[in-house]
């Protein structure tokens, strides 16, 4: 059983503030984290969404496009040209599945699993950059994994 928040009747006008939204303190801290990930993943030769995709691929090598796009939350069509792009780089191949060619498959190539190793420190770097402590880091993810839940089940 979910619990409503109860809401006053009368919202003051101070409830426009910008600086009250939830959407933009999110919207404005993923911004601070793509920012601050740029400068990292450079000399990786990635973006921060290729980034994402390859941390997928580094957990659980050669997995469905399908699975992939579940995973990052991402469509086919904005999932498809990064996955090109990656192919491009030489860091995965994308191949039919011999069991359902309607199937496309993602494999790391051994340029993308060596890559892992290269970016092994990024997430220290980023604990840094918080100036948080993990046990606070944690905590914080676990809470924006059950705010991302609550908004998916939402009603329009």
């Amino acid at each position: 059983m979910s619990r409503r928040p109860r809401i006053p009747s009368a919202q003051p006008a101070s409830w426009l503030s910008l600086d009250l939204q939830l959407c933009f303190a999110l919207y404005s801290a993923s911004l601070a984290m793509t920012k601050l990930y740029k400068p990292m993943l450079a000399p990786l030769g990635l973006t921060y969404p290729q980034y994402l995709a390859m941390l997928v691929l580094w957990e659980a090598d050669d997995v469905t496009v399908t699975t992939l796009g579940e995973r990052l939350m991402l469509d086919s069509g904005t999932l498809t040209p990064l996955l090109k792009r990656l192919e491009s780089a030489g860091l995965v191949q994308r191949l039919r599945d011999a069991a359902d060619e309607r199937r496309v498959r993602v494999l790391l190539t051994p340029a993308g699993r060596a890559l892992s190793v290269k970016a092994q420190g990024i997430p220290e770097q980023v604990l840094c950059a918080t100036n948080c402590q993990l046990d606070e880091v944690s905590q914080l993810t676990q809470r924006l994994k059950a705010l991302r839940a609550n908004l998916t089940q939402a009603p329009a």
